[in-house]
């Protein structure tokens, strides 16, 4: 089941997330920075336990990235990251947002969902001074930039 989280989840959003910042993919937000963005996400839940998060975050009426997706490692495999994709893309569809953005090291997932790589340097400039400075791999940043026009 595909729902906008609370503010309760914080908790169980930081767990799934735990490993992935851990492992220098994803990048560290503090509860609130969630909080303050919790509209932003969608949360995938299995047997009632919030198991995958998903985020997406409007840089400008046309253009929105997909960030923060994570899925619990032993709910992995089973088609949740793909549903939580379809659900944010259907909400920026909903919204007017004509582009989604990714960045990303899992390629081949978003490729089989219709994004293609873009080169880093059309990445907006918004994103670099927002997100990607606060990145350890700054400026050398070995993520996939990924779009896909919807």
């Amino acid at each position: 089941m595909i729902k906008k989280p609370t503010l309760k989840d914080i908790p169980a959003i930081q767990n799934i997330l735990k490993p992935f910042i851990e492992d220098n993919i994803i990048l560290q937000r503090d509860n609130d920075e969630i909080a303050s963005n919790i509209r932003s996400y969608i949360s995938i839940y299995k047997d009632n336990i919030l198991v995958g998060i998903g985020a997406l975050h409007i840089y400008s009426q046309t253009l929105a990235e997909i960030r923060s997706l994570a899925i619990l490692e032993q709910y992995q495999k089973q088609g949740l990251g793909k549903q939580i994709v379809i659900a944010l893309e259907q909400e920026a569809k909903t919204l007017g947002i004509s582009q989604l953005l990714t960045l990303t090291y899992q390629k081949e997932f978003f490729e089989k969902l219709g994004f293609i790589e873009i080169p880093k340097e059309e990445v907006p400039d918004h994103k670099v001074w927002s997100d990607c400075i606060k990145c350890k791999h700054f400026p050398n940043c070995n993520e996939i930039s990924l779009i896909k026009h919807i």
